[in-house]
């Protein structure tokens, strides 16, 4: 199981330590390989993007309005967090659906 978020979230935080055996990548260090986003942006969509982050509010009006894949590649940390790669399977956030589907409280 791979987890792909930000150290300093407090959300992957709390992924983590309930999923004590992921392997956490940090998208800023270590970036998301193309494949998981292309996944990603095919089962979430625009879900994958995170507007409510401090990166996209630094992003000026044509910035925004590149394609959301790209987005991601150029900026990883717009992305919502965590993303969690378990068997080949993805999940986005770390809601009671997500803790459900994991089996953890």
């Amino acid at each position: 199981m791979k987890l792909y978020g930000l150290k300093a979230c407090d959300t992957c935080r709390k992924a983590l330590k309930s999923l004590p055996d992921a392997e956490f990548l940090d998208v800023r260090k270590d970036g998301v390989p193309d494949s998981v986003l292309s996944q990603g942006f095919a089962e979430f969509g625009n879900a994958l993007l995170n507007t409510r982050s401090t990166t996209w509010r630094g992003l000026d009006e044509g910035q925004r309005a590149k394609a959301p894949l790209e987005l991601l590649k150029e900026h990883p940390t717009l992305m919502k967090r965590p993303l969690i790669e378990d068997n080949g399977k993805l999940l986005l956030g770390w809601t009671a659906e997500t803790r459900a589907q994991l089996g953890v409280s």
